[in-house]
């Protein structure tokens, strides 16, 4: 149990160090683009594969984050990347709390709404 405690806080580091890294103007606009999304999905109550269903609920949270964020790490620079978790490790600020999961959700509201719009719209 102590080994998954560590391994959820090394990744809840390394989503921060990714924010930090984001922020930083030296990161290439494409793996800007990738981090977003790799932290608007970690960040988001809306999984790809619903954790209800029984083995594979979780494997969205298992496989694909994981995955996603090693593709974040190979994007960025080296030297960023390691600014980034120094700062990560040395304090919570990137942290996202409250107003980002709001966003988060309110993002995904908009991306629904939207679609239902297009898709009604489309029957008429």
């Amino acid at each position: 149990m102590d080994s998954l405690k560590a391994r959820a806080t090394a990744i809840k580091t390394e989503l921060q160090a990714l924010l930090i890294a984001y922020r930083d103007p030296r990161t290439p606009w494409l793996a800007r683009v990738w981090v977003l999304l790799v932290l608007a999905y970690a960040l988001s109550p809306i999984d790809l594969i619903p954790d209800f269903i029984p083995l594979i609920g979780y494997l969205d949270d298992l496989v694909l984050l994981p995955l996603g964020i090693a593709l974040a790490i190979r994007l960025i620079p080296t030297e960023v990347l390691d600014e980034a978790r120094q700062k990560a490790g040395q304090s919570r600020a990137g942290r996202i709390g409250w107003v980002g999961a709001g966003l988060i959700v309110l993002a995904w509201l908009l991306i629904s709404g939207t679609l239902v719009f297009i898709v009604f719209r489309s029957w008429k």
